[in-house]
């Protein structure tokens, strides 16, 4: 069996190294058009910064080591340039002395990436704007880094975010254009505002709601336009503002395609012809909670879709179940993470769903060093199957969303995560874990032990007239910051003081984070008032003002709130 793969780094490197193992005996030619098949493209933003201070740490897997370890006929600057069908063949042309020639195959495995977006903006195309997609990229923006004092990033998604971090770190006075209202779209806004804080408390001129209209050339720089009427003198520029699936190959050979241009495949990676098979990026992919067709460029998937395309190849009949989503991004000392569904991606989908928020400590806060995080868990609001959960904060933000990955593949449940059996030490969590915190929460609304309410609700200023807002912190807590109109009585004191809240009237009760709000709730509702707790108390009421604060303004943004 003759197996040709065009494209290496993820898909197709992971593919040619397990059908390796599974066939002896195959001839596996690879097809890359660069100069190293598999290196770790996630690291660049890193090596440009000089966090990773040697180039060759990005190499996974050296061109020898496939040629030598595996006996893959790596041919490095080839281009695939059409596919036919019929002679199943693949036309390649070596760019190096621009010699074209036909290979055959009797399988074909398509893992070309996907292609950083390039809107037609007056001046992209001049030197000094780059983009970033492989290791020579890197090598052109890691050389730019070297002289400049100044830059611009567009774009504030995972490569925006990453570059913003590692420009700075190059000690480059940095300003990041976002034409949405925050940072980190598949985020809910509110949850990203810490990180938008970050970035401007790091030095980072932030603007949103705002886009770049126009490159200049600017003496030995260029300088930026844009819609706002803001003009930017920088020493270099660097798009980030999304990917598009590179799929010329495919749609020139008749493949089907999904309306938003990934390569049509079925659970074993097979593409409308039985003969080939499409991997990584350029794919779409079925989201594994909704159960629609997507485009998720990430490299675990990638990776996977690599070994099920490979096993499909030699007649095994794995399946690849689809994507959740689950992600996370660095930024100087916080971290962002998540799985599944946002409650935005809920709306637009047209699934129901409930929330809760929480601010747990990722370990016990007695030991020493414990460091905050913020949770948002998105769940049905008849079974309580767990539909997404994001993460904002320190230490400790990956442990919780991976295992909340888990959750959603397992189709747990919140009752499930108030069981779940987490490991426990003072110094990596608690007895009762955020994992579990979350599970009680969510089950407690569930149960109607507590019904809740939301910041969005009051910041919004559609909550009615006629109910009460009770602050159940200390008088201190409510003299340094509260919800507006709320009146002050501490939780312990509550019990004493209920003929100072009318029965007749809904009352809202909230505290930091919302455990004293919860014992509050359970009071008045026991007393019997109407009552809810404000979920995630008054820190997420922070985070939600300021990410509307956020999405109205154009530069840099108003505290969110400690984590």
């Amino acid at each position: 069996m003759k197996v040709v793969i065009v494209g290496g780094v993820a898909g197709g490197a992971s593919a040619a190294a397990r059908l390796r193992r599974l066939d002896e005996s195959a001839e596996i030619v690879m097809i890359e058009r660069g100069a190293e098949p598999s290196f770790a493209n996630c690291g660049m933003p890193y090596y440009i910064g000089g966090e990773i201070a040697s180039r060759d740490k990005l190499l996974v897997a050296p061109v020898e080591l496939l040629r030598q370890r595996h006996r893959l006929d790596v041919r490095t600057r080839h281009e695939a340039l059409s596919i036919d069908r019929g002679a199943k063949s693949v036309r390649i042309r070596d760019l190096q002395d621009g010699r074209e020639y036909d290979e055959s195959y009797d399988k074909l495995i398509l893992a070309p990436g996907a292609a950083p977006l390039r809107p037609p903006i007056p001046g992209i195309d001049l030197p000094g704007v780059y983009t970033l997609r492989n290791l020579a990229d890197a090598d052109r923006l890691h050389a730019a880094t070297l002289a400049a004092k100044r830059a611009l990033v567009v774009g504030g998604g995972f490569i925006g975010i990453e570059m913003a971090e590692n420009l700075v770190r190059r000690g480059i006075e940095t300003t990041l254009v976002e034409r949405n209202g925050q940072v980190l779209t598949p985020w809910d806004a509110e949850m990203v505002a810490p990180i938008a804080e970050r970035l401007a408390e790091a030095g980072v001129d932030l603007r949103l709601n705002d886009e770049v209209i126009a490159f200049q050339v600017d003496g030995e720089g260029i300088r930026i336009e844009t819609k706002r009427g803001d003009s930017i003198a920088v020493d270099f520029a660097v798009m980030a503002i999304g990917v598009r699936p590179d799929n010329h190959l495919a749609t020139d050979a008749g493949l089907e395609v999904g309306a938003r241009g990934g390569i049509v495949v079925d659970e074993q990676m097979e593409t409308s012809d039985p003969h080939i098979y499409a991997v990584g990026d350029a794919v779409q992919v079925r989201n594994y909670v909704t159960g629609q067709p997507t485009l998720i460029p990430l490299a675990g998937p990638a990776n996977r879709q690599g070994r099920i395309a490979a096993d499909a190849c030699v007649g095994r009949q794995l399946e690849f179940t689809g994507v959740q989503g689950t992600a996370v991004v660095g930024l100087f000392d916080r971290t962002a993470a998540m799985t599944g569904l946002s409650e935005k991606a809920c709306r637009a989908a047209g699934v129901a769903y409930d929330k809760i928020y929480l601010h747990p400590a990722n370990h016990a806060g007695y030991y020493p060093g414990a460091e905050g995080m913020s949770i948002k868990l998105l769940f049905c609001p008849d079974e309580g199957r767990v539909l997404g959960a994001q993460a904002v904060g320190g230490a400790g933000v990956d442990k919780r969303i991976d295992v909340l990955a888990m959750a959603i593949q397992a189709g747990f449940t919140v009752f499930d995560l108030e069981e779940a059996e987490l490991c426990y030490a003072p110094q990596y969590g608690s007895a009762k874990d955020p994992v579990n915190m979350a599970g009680f929460i969510a089950a407690g609304v569930l149960r109607d032990d507590h019904p809740v309410m939301y910041s969005e609700v009051i910041v919004d200023g559609i909550l009615p007239a006629n109910v009460t807002i009770v602050d159940v912190r200390t008088p201190a807590e409510y003299a340094a910051g509260a919800v507006p109109g709320a009146i002050n009585l501490p939780v312990d004191d509550l019990r004493e003081r209920l003929d100072e809240i009318s029965i007749d009237q809904p009352v809202v009760a909230y505290c930091k984070v919302g455990l004293r709000g919860y014992l509050a709730t359970r009071i008045l509702l026991q007393a019997g008032y109407n009552a809810a707790n404000l979920t995630g108390g008054y820190t997420t009421y922070q985070h939600v003002a300021a990410a509307r604060r956020l999405s109205e303004s154009a530069t840099a943004p108003c505290p969110a709130g400690s984590l």
